[in-house]
């Protein structure tokens, strides 16, 4: 699925970076991930990333993670793309993921820079090269260097850009200046992946976000871009401003941003359950204070 209002927009323009839920003994619920994605399509979203971080990656199974997308697949149909993450810090295993994902009805696939092992720029490379060739399905990359420990440096990315399925990058940099060079040099389709920069990064030539705020927000989050580009600056300007409180107490207060937005759709009653060990819900008074925002929020 493209945008129509942009051109380097392979996945659309208002993604979510979708909380896998679970069921009270902790299984995954491939029901209630149907009734949530097909909830955010219909409120705004035309992309969905299933099994990235906020989607608890790194403690679902690979056999889960299938089923993750062939039923939200079966939820949304063609109506959102979707993009499946499968970034590991291991080539190999990247590769099988990739293939999995394509064969369970992906759209795409999302992969993160190595971690751990922090690699130098050109392992980098290699790496997503690697994964890039494995299948037919075009690549998000993830660069979020706080998280891994390694950058996927502009120059990296620019070459990388030179690859015919390799179409588009979460920014989660904090890099503004260097994501702007990528942007001027390539036709790359840049996502915002850190909610506060969502209409910045727009203005200077963005596809558009992947947004954990965008679990309990959809609408609002589509909105902001949808006024962005309709020549409403001034409106889309205001639509941020109000959501930042969301987006600090959801993302920037302590808590990762799977355990803030699960207590919010929990507390909402709407698919979500537990989260998986080593993450810990989030505390009584934690909970309380994102449904206070969450209520301030809704009554503007």
């Amino acid at each position: 699925m493209t945008n129509p209002g942009k051109t380097n927009a392979p996945f659309g323009r208002t993604l979510c970076a979708m909380i896998t839920p679970f069921t009270e003994s902790g299984a995954l619920d491939l029901d209630g991930a149907g009734r949530l994605a097909d909830r955010l399509v219909t409120d705004g979203c035309d992309g969905l990333v299933l099994n990235g971080t906020t989607g608890e990656s790194p403690t679902t199974t690979d056999t889960e993670k299938a089923e993750l997308v062939r039923a939200v697949r079966t939820a949304v149909g063609e109506r959102a793309s979707i993009v499946a993450g499968v970034g590991t810090f291991d080539t190999r295993h990247t590769v099988e993921l990739t293939l999995a994902a394509e064969k369970a009805g992906a759209d795409g696939v999302l992969v993160v820079t190595p971690y751990y092992s922090r690699p130098p720029q050109d392992a980098v490379e290699a790496h997503f090269r690697t994964v890039a060739d494995a299948s037919g399905l075009p690549v998000m990359l993830y660069d979020i260097p706080g998280r891994t420990g390694t950058r996927i440096e502009p120059e990296t990315m620019i070459r990388l850009a030179e690859h015919p399925r390799i179409m588009a990058v979460k920014d989660c940099s904090y890099d503004f200046l260097g994501t702007q060079k990528v942007l001027a040099r390539t036709e790359l389709g840049y996502y915002a992946g850190c909610d506060e920069h969502i209409l910045a990064l727009y203005a200077v030539g963005a596809a558009g976000c992947v947004s954990t705020v965008a679990n309990v927000v959809p609408r609002h989050v589509a909105e902001i871009l949808e006024a962005f580009e309709a020549g409403d600056t001034a409106r889309a300007a205001r639509l941020q401003q109000r959501v930042t409180p969301l987006i600090e107490e959801m993302t920037a207060a302590g808590l990762p941003g799977t355990v803030t937005a699960k207590a919010l759709l929990n507390a909402l009653g709407r698919p979500a359950g537990p989260v998986r060990a080593p993450l810990r819900p989030a505390g009584r008074e934690a909970a309380d204070g994102l449904r206070a925002v969450y209520q301030e929020f809704m009554a503007v």
